[in-house]
């Protein structure tokens, strides 16, 4: 085959052929894994934030919806409804917890103290961890019914928030509660709730006098404070 005069044009190889389609290949497969992570996944969602009212001040917390999105998604609804309006740190645990989120303390009514920690609301969520989220101070859970066998997807509205760095908080907490979020600002009051008088016997761990949730709000970014350093409940 002449290409011009006086010049022979070379016949292509098989590995050149090969060659040219593997390019081909790869950036075909690349052009679609770009579409695939970008269009279909798509970034991690960011994180949001919530102003929690306490009768000891606010305390800010950003929830985690790229380990948690189930979690957080029903919080925020929670929150957007008034769920939380007026409810009770109904459980009281130094060196531990302190836990709210059961409608059956709203108020404070001693008349419902026997039922208070067994309510929630009506839809349920699953369990969701993320290998980078633990059960250290300052850190928010959703609690749950039954025990590390059953009941692992009943989280409903209560949560707690974490008191201390405690290995055995972790050993016994760690992928079996989910965690969808942290204080950063306002640890004070939480501190300050951990230490009231609680009951020790009837109504254990229940406080003496009821501290309030008054209300919980959802918050731009931009109106979260910065990030503080956590400090253990001591």
């Amino acid at each position: 085959m002449v290409d011009k005069p006086g010049r022979r044009k070379k016949q292509a190889g098989p590995w050149n052929k090969i060659g040219a389609v593997a390019v081909v290949a790869l950036v075909v497969v690349g052009v679609f894994w770009l579409f695939y992570t970008g269009y279909i996944f798509g970034p991690p969602p960011p994180p949001q934030y919530a102003k929690i009212g306490t009768d000891y001040g606010y305390i800010y917390t950003e929830l985690y919806p790229s380990c948690a999105p189930k979690t957080v998604a029903n919080f925020a609804n929670l929150t957007n409804t008034g769920f939380y309006d007026n409810l009770v740190w109904h459980r009281i645990v130094p060196g531990f917890v302190i836990q709210t989120g059961d409608p059956n303390t709203r108020n404070g009514l001693n008349s419902t103290r026997s039922s208070w920690g067994q309510g929630g609301s009506t839809k349920t969520v699953p369990l969701e961890t993320c290998s980078w989220l633990h059960n250290y101070a300052g850190f928010m859970g959703m609690a749950r019914q039954g025990n590390q066998t059953y009941g692992l997807n009943s989280g409903t509205s209560q949560f707690y928030i974490i008191l201390d760095n405690n290995t055995q908080n972790e050993l016994n907490l760690d992928g079996y509660y989910t965690i969808f979020g942290k204080v950063i600002s306002g640890m004070n009051a939480v501190c300050t709730i951990a230490k009231l008088p609680t009951y020790t016997s009837t109504y254990n761990t229940q406080p003496v006098n009821p501290v309030f949730l008054r209300n919980i709000t959802m918050i731009s970014t931009a109106a979260a404070p910065t990030p503080q350093p956590i400090t253990q409940c001591k």
